[in-house]
Formats: structure tokens, sequence, C-alpha cells
């Protein structure tokens, strides 16, 4: 066919195009987006995650919670998500313009997580969570996380980080001994309670 190297140039070029159209054009509607303050003279919102929380992000990942869990809140006319108590508002690009590595998820195995620090924003909540969720949400079909724990002999005084498992808990901690999370696992509690959706946004209002 003599004509090959035009079909396979016009083929090449329609795959370029397309492809360059559909990266442009979200450059176009996205580039300019920047914190903004929820009121005037405030906190500028989104916040930059620091400290325990990035680390804690990069436990997230390597446990593999982003498999199983979402970080988008889609909004109220879009499903059930705002109803179900996983967020104020739904959640919009600007809710993501600070974060090196957006995990929107795939699958919702679980509840989505885009606002649990605003839904738990107790450590002890989810230290008993991630050491077994049975203890806080019976039923649930996610696994235990108890390999960010480590059984401790109690000093004079019990750590201040310590985990209360309930005693008639397979796992509670034999006398003279504690449950106690490691660096990585106070690093994930540390990063889930910064997953909050608490502010307004021009695009979404609390509250919808």
């Amino acid at each position: 066919m003599k004509n090959l190297h035009i079909i396979y140039a016009g083929v090449f070029f329609t795959i370029a195009f397309s492809w360059g159209g559909l990266v442009l054009s979200s450059q176009i509607q996205q580039a300019d987006l920047v914190p903004v303050a929820s009121e005037e003279g405030g906190q500028l919102y989104p916040r930059k995650a620091s400290g325990y929380a990035i680390q804690g992000k990069d436990v997230y990942i390597s446990q593999g919670c982003n498999y199983c869990h979402s970080q988008q809140v889609r909004p109220s006319g879009m499903g059930g998500d705002i109803a179900r108590g996983w967020g104020q508002r739904s959640t919009v690009s600007r809710d993501y313009i600070l974060q090196d590595r957006v995990l929107l998820g795939t699958m919702r195995t679980g509840p989505d997580l885009a606002d649990i620090g605003g839904r738990q924003s107790s450590d002890i909540w989810h230290y008993l969570h991630l050491f077994d969720p049975q203890i806080t949400s019976p039923g649930s079909n996610m696994p235990s996380f108890r390999q960010l724990f480590e059984l401790r002999r109690e000093g004079a005084t019990p750590s201040k980080d310590a985990i209360r498992i309930p005693p008639t808990h397979a796992a509670a901690a034999p006398a003279g001994y504690e449950w106690v999370p490691t660096e990585r696992g106070r690093n994930l509690v540390a990063y889930l309670r910064s997953l909050k959706l608490d502010y307004n946004s021009p695009e979404a209002k609390l509250k919808e």
C-alpha cells in the first residue's frame, strides 16, 4: 500500500492531538487555582499538609488504604455521600492543588475518607480502629493493621500513647504489658486526622 505512511501519520496525529487536547484543556481550566480564604481575611484553604501527616501519607499508601477507600465526596445530586455524612460538601479540584499525590481512589470497599479527620477527631478512635476495626465498627470487613502497634512492658506509668483494648478481646495486653502505636502508626493517624473538608470553596459551600 503506497499510502500506508499517510494512514500511519493520520493515526499518529489523531492520537497526539486528542491526548494534547485532553492535557492542555485540563491545564487551562485548573492551572490558575490557588488557595483561598473561606472568609475575608481568614485562613487560606486548602491547607498544606506538614510534619507527621506527610510521612503518614506514605504509610497510607504502603498499607494499601487507597485500594479500599476513596477521597472524593460526590455532590448531593450524584450520590449519597453527603447524606451518609462523608462530608459537609462535595470535593472540588481546588481541594487537591497542594497535594503531590492525589489519592482519589477507585473503589469504596470502605467509606470515603476525604473528611475522616472531621468525622473522627480522636487519636484513640483511630488507633483502636486500626488495631481491630471490630472494636469501633462491628461488622466491618476492614482487616486489622496490628503491625502498626507493638506490645511493650509497662513502665512505672502507662505510656501516654498506649491504647486500652477491651479485656475481653483476644489480643488484650497481658498484665504488665501495653499496646503502643509504632512511629508509622502515629504518622498514619496524623495523616488521617489531617483529612478535612471543614472550609468553604468558591466552587462548593459547606452543608449543601
